[in-house]
């Protein structure tokens, strides 16, 4: 009697995980509409929760062993379904609407966006063994957000954004703040910096001091080389020893 009592209260647990999971979708929809009115300050600040909502909803679902305790429903399926949303068609949208360049460019790179992160999240190679990312990990939310503070010219988006397709394919290593354990906290606290300028970021409605905008891109570049940086240094490592 008490173990079907905890394998329900298992399954209920569960089930709460998945619904948390799920409601970065409702986010999505809320940011969709702040895109619509073109209220960009909003269109991020739910975005950020998001963001967010992914960021501890793994940790939890391991915690509470989730896939083993409700295997009918895949919380790495739904966990792509939200991601693909927030992380790259409503930043994708946000590009091609935001006033950046003319129509046909912003479609164009929109649509570079949309499809090469498509490729990206069905490859099933995209982590690698130390749990980094391989490949640019298709966070346009990030890079969008970016934008929209610094504003930079035509040719800089379109460089940005093209040079990130190209990494979508390519076996270079992206850090996971969590789940990579090198250099962990140092990674974790500067990922917390990095919520911070953004928050501070948004209540200056995406206008902030410069020496908040220019922390938050070097937290950006920490974030998006760190591992780069580590990759490197396991290859100069190996080929000092001759391996």
């Amino acid at each position: 009697m008490a173990a079907a009592v905890a394998k329900r209260q298992n399954v209920l647990i569960a089930l709460a995980i998945h619904a948390f999971t799920a409601s970065g979708i409702v986010l999505a929809m809320l940011a969709a509409v702040s895109a619509y009115k073109l209220d960009w300050q909003a269109f991020f600040a739910w975005l950020g929760i998001a963001l967010f909502v992914d960021g501890v909803d793994g940790p939890i679902a391991r915690r509470f062993h989730v896939e083993r305790n409700l295997p009918t429903i895949s919380g790495a399926a739904l966990d792509f379904v939200v991601d693909y949303v927030t992380y790259v068609f409503l930043p994708a949208f946000a590009l091609a609407t935001g006033g950046f360049t003319s129509a046909p460019i912003a479609l164009a790179l929109a649509g570079v966006i949309v499809f090469t992160s498509a490729l990206y999240f069905a490859d099933t190679r995209m982590k690698m063994k130390n749990n980094a990312f391989r490949g640019f990990p298709a966070v346009w939310n990030g890079v969008v957000f970016l934008f929209f503070v610094f504003r930079p010219p035509t040719e800089v988006i379109v460089g940005v954004t093209l040079l990130l397709a190209v990494l979508t394919f390519l076996p270079v290593a992206f850090v996971h703040p969590v789940r990579v354990e090198r250099w962990r906290p140092v990674t974790l606290a500067v990922t917390v910096v990095w919520f911070v300028l953004a928050g501070i970021t948004l209540a200056e409605s995406l206008a902030p001091p410069a020496v908040v905008a220019w922390s938050l891109l070097a937290t950006s570049l920490y974030l998006a080389s760190v591992a780069a940086v580590q990759q490197g240094l396991d290859w100069f490592d190996r080929a000092r020893r001759g391996l």
